[in-house]
């Protein structure tokens, strides 16, 4: 784990004007910069950097946030992984948590280790490639016949690992790379005099991770006569988890953000070939059943999934069980089946990027229309067969946690099978108990991973960011003039004073704080709770508010809410030259304050008062109903010595 100084550090030395302009052009405009979104497709540039706030802000899309949010928004990366590039960036040494064990320590060092060889082997490979005899002659010439050109090469970063048994083996060993470290990593295999290379003579595709580091690589051996599999892989490692990876996601996470969709195909030269054609939102499972890993990848991009295969009905029917896990994890799956003989590699190559998406376009059909098609085929008129498949397209339907897509695909399968809604309702109630019973304790392979994949799409337990209730947004609204007013002392007016004006010096935290304290109210909302109480916190340690304190944290919500309250939203004209006067934020800021505290402790009044109207409404004992009865009365009259108040705070 990095430490809270060198996170501190990175912070205060990254400039978020120079990380964003190395990715997007930026232009100068008064104080801040401007230019295009990379979120969303824009005539008008919108996306705004404050060099003096450190924040960014991209209208067009809603987004905003930090340096570190902004990788993490555009790379895709975690918060680790978008420190870690900052520190590189900027050349700031990382300083691990010693708090970790010796074996937590170890396990970290051999996955940088691995990270490092990895890099190193691509390069080696790269360099076999273009700059060798061998390369060029075997490696090269196979790249070119099937089509790829140097620019695909080049994004995917192809390689090509020689015919020497111990090619590669030998010159990382003469780089001080160990051979248990090369053996560990999946590059060597054997051992002392044995240890020869995993991948020699073959075409190498380096696999990706998210944010673009060397997971690992696959390889083709380009000898017909050798007697070894044709496609080889990196075994499991710590950094190589084949269930948990995609093909050309590094490549194609930008697309797949702009289109909002992704593009899923099997193998590794379906994507290259896609992707040279124009379709660049395209990734591979790499020839492995889908998994709930790689479902959950994509759906950091998008909820938009469309698979294509081709016409060999046994991988359309294994397609089936990939499907049933994407449901679960509440995408929207599209099915496109190609022509008969061809694959995704050899269709690129005989169609343009237009051709290519129209025929997506005119040919992808919903899992329901999909799986009825191929299950109906096969079942012809036999009832016992149709009524197996019945139950599979509802079991399918079953899956999808969201109960008006349930109900809306039970009438469109009602339709299609012509069924009756009602038996297809009823066989749905059979399948949901049998989905609950085997998310409690499945225990086959199957049972495991949709188990899995529902927890993956099951919501999340902590608070939503929206503001659902006023109660929340008057919340929300206290804590942005709390943080733009920092600890700006300020001259409030006493409201509750009826003979003289009365007047008092105050920081807003303060204010906020004697309000809530003298009428006994706290946050209802535990997010924006949490807020105040870091904000208080602050305040108690360090007598002042520092936002760009908690502009570092790693909860996104949290930096978007700061980047909201510190970016400017009206733009006011020079009304001084009509004569009128616009109340400066000095100014409006402590009658601001007390409105909205006002507006806070009506709100609650009216809760309590409706939570004892609710009471009164059980069999109560009448001593116990006086009791709520007095309460209530007492409420009222708080509550319209409250909203007189509230007016004169108007």
């Amino acid at each position: 784990m990095i430490t809270q100084s060198t996170i501190d550090e990175i912070f205060s030395t990254a400039r978020v004007e120079e990380v964003i302009g190395d990715f997007i052009q930026l232009k100068k405009s008064g104080s801040n910069f401007k230019g295009f979104s990379p979120f969303s497709n824009e005539k008008t540039p919108s996306f705004m950097v404050s060099p003096a706030k450190q924040i960014w802000k991209d209208f067009s899309s809603g987004k905003g946030g930090s340096v570190v949010s902004f990788l993490m928004e555009h790379e895709q990366f975690t918060y680790p992984e978008a420190l870690r590039w900052l520190a590189k960036r900027y050349n700031i040494a990382i300083e691990e948590d010693q708090a970790q064990s010796a074996e937590q320590l170890a396990q970290a060092k051999e996955k940088e280790n691995q990270f490092t060889l990895t890099a190193f082997a691509a390069k080696f490979f790269k360099e076999q490639l273009h700059n060798t005899e061998e390369g060029l002659i075997v490696g090269l010439s196979y790249f070119k016949e099937r089509g790829f050109n140097d620019k695909t090469i080049e994004t995917f970063d192809l390689g090509y690992s020689p015919k020497a048994w111990e090619a590669f083996t030998q010159y990382a060993k003469d780089n001080g790379y160990s051979v248990d470290l090369l053996k560990n990593t999946g590059l060597t295999v054997g051992s002392g005099d044995r240890a020869v290379d995993r991948f020699r003579e073959r075409v190498m595709f380096p696999i990706h991770s998210f944010s673009g580091r060397i997971l690992g690589f696959g390889g083709r051996i380009l000898n017909n006569q050798a007697k070894a599999a044709k496609y080889l892989n990196s075994p499991e490692n710590e950094i190589y988890h084949k269930s948990k990876i995609l093909y050309g996601i590094y490549q194609a996470k930008q697309s797949i953000l702009k289109k909002d969709e992704c593009i899923l195909v099997e193998g590794y030269t379906d994507v290259l070939s896609l992707h040279q054609a124009g379709i660049e939102n395209v990734v591979a499972s790499s020839g492995t059943a889908l998994t709930p890993e790689q479902i959950r990848l994509i759906k950091r991009l998008t909820h938009n999934l469309i698979l294509i295969y081709d016409g060999d009905a046994a991988g359309i029917k294994a397609s089936f069980r990939g499907i049933d896990l994407i449901l679960a994890q509440e995408l929207n799956a599209k099915i496109v089946v190609l022509p008969d003989g061809d694959d995704p590699d050899s269709f690129a190559k005989k169609h343009s990027d237009t051709e290519i998406q129209a025929f997506i376009a005119e040919n992808a059909v919903d899992f329901i229309e999909f799986k009825i098609k191929i299950l109906s085929e096969e079942a012809g008129n036999d009832p016992s067969k149709r009524a197996e498949m019945v139950s599979s397209v509802v079991h399918s339907i079953a899956l999808i946690p969201n109960l008006i897509q349930r109900e809306l695909y039970v009438q469109k399968a009602s339709h299609l099978l012509d069924l009756r809604e009602e038996t297809l309702f009823r066989q749905l109630s059979v399948e949901l108990q049998e989905i609950a019973k085997e998310s409690r304790g499945g225990t086959s392979q199957n049972s495991a991973e949709l188990s899995a994949a529902i927890k993956i799409a099951k919501p999340s337990d902590e608070p939503n960011f929206k503001i659902q209730d006023k109660t929340a947004q008057v919340e929300e609204q206290i804590l942005e003039v709390i943080t733009l007013s920092e600890d700006k002392k300020y001259t409030f007016k006493s409201l509750a004073s009826a003979e003289k004006d009365e007047f008092y010096e105050s920081t807003v935290l303060e204010e906020v704080l004697a309000n809530l304290e003298e009428d006994e109210m706290e946050f209802s909302t535990p997010f924006y709770k949490a807020r105040l109480a870091e904000i208080r916190n602050q305040w108690e340690e360090k007598g002042k508010i520092d936002v760009s304190e908690f502009m570092r944290q790693a909860d996104e919500r949290v930096v978007a809410m700061y980047t909201n309250f510190l970016t400017e939203k009206y733009f006011l004209s020079d009304w001084k030259n009509h004569g009128t006067h616009v109340p400066t934020l000095e100014e409006n800021t402590p009658l601001h304050t007390q409105h909205l505290m006002l507006t806070y402790k009506v709100l609650n009044i009216k809760k309590q008062a409706q939570q004892a109207k609710e009471e009164l409404k059980k069999d109560l004992e009448p001593a116990e109903r006086m009791a709520v009865l007095k309460n209530l009365m007492y409420l009222k009259q708080v509550l319209t010595k409250a909203e007189i108040l509230l007016d004169k705070s108007v």
